[in-house]
């Protein structure tokens, strides 16, 4: 199998090395200077951090569906001792979106997980939507130990789900058993979501009602009213970093199964809502060892 290291090249060199699993890897200086000139974006016309073989075979992540993340994460655990083997998933995407032409262009963008015509930068990302305007906001950082090790249940993420005509549902997940709530929702604004998710919290044992943690969304400006009235704390994460919330991302991701983008999400009754989330929370989950999150929440709660 040829390398992943095939991607990577500079000035058009490329310096053969021997790989135990994946047979040659062709690799050029992946050097520190011209990563910050790239970032700032002053590279100089010649360099090409990241040049994408325009000639021969298909690139080994194509081939295997390789991630960005992946092929990244490749290069560090097969050269641990090697800095100069190390490009960032970020910068992989960036050569793809903004080197790439054409057919070429489009073959390669067709193998990722979310296939998109452009993307902008993580730093970019999302929209600016109330960040630091959020008043006694509490950090992420400082949420308790048994938060991040997931021992105890009763810590949720929580963010809103979009479709179409600016519709939206609030997502709920409990980070032990990753089960799902769903909750419908009449508007976005603080006092409509902030009504809705109480009613639903207030539905659970004291048990189960520990923590919440959204992201910086003015959806929760009103974040005191939530917690006097379901005695939940809440929590926000840094701006633009939805990998804090882990558990939820990955679970929006499942549910745009049922619930695809240019959905008219009013559309469904809360109903309609309850049973997909109960397809969710009755489905063997990887990350519990095949064990459903209904049944792991169960066992917890015992």
């Amino acid at each position: 199998m040829r390398s992943v290291g095939r991607l990577i090249a500079r000035r058009g060199r490329f310096t053969t090395r021997s790989a135990s699993t994946a047979g040659s890897l062709r690799r050029g200086g992946v050097g520190v200077g011209w990563r910050c000139r790239w970032l700032s974006g002053r590279r100089s016309r010649e360099e090409s951090p990241l040049a994408i073989r325009r000639a021969g075979s298909r690139p080994v992540w194509a081939a295997q569906e390789w991630s960005p993340e992946q092929i990244s994460g490749w290069l560090v655990a097969t050269y641990p001792q090697d800095e100069t083997m190390r490009v960032s998933p970020e910068t992989i995407y960036r050569t793809l979106f903004i080197q790439t032409r054409g057919a070429l262009k489009r073959e390669l963008i067709s193998h990722l997980r979310r296939v998109k015509s452009i993307r902008r930068p993580r730093a970019q990302g999302r929209d600016n939507r109330g960040q630091g305007r959020i008043i006694d906001a509490v950090s992420i950082r400082e949420r308790p130990p048994e938060v991040e090790d997931r021992a105890v249940p009763g810590h949720w993420e929580g963010d809103l789900l979009s479709g179409s005509k600016n519709t939206h549902i609030a997502t709920l997940v409990e980070r032990h058993s990753r089960y799902v709530m769903l909750v419908k929702l009449d508007g976005k604004d603080t006092a409509t979501v902030v009504d809705a998710l109480s009613r639903h919290v207030q539905t659970l044992p004291d048990q189960l009602r520990q923590s919440l943690t959204w992201d910086r969304g003015m959806e929760l400006a009103d974040h005191h009213r939530f917690t006097v009235s379901t005695d939940v704390s809440v929590y926000f994460c840094d701006p633009q970093s939805p990998w804090q919330r882990g558990s939820n991302e990955n679970t929006n991701g499942l549910l745009r199964q049922y619930l695809p983008r240019r959905t008219d999400l009013s559309l469904h009754s809360q109903h309609d809502l309850d049973q997909i989330a109960l397809r969710l929370n009755t489905r063997p989950r990887k990350t519990l060892g095949y064990q459903t999150p209904a049944a792991t929440l169960d066992r917890a709660m015992r």
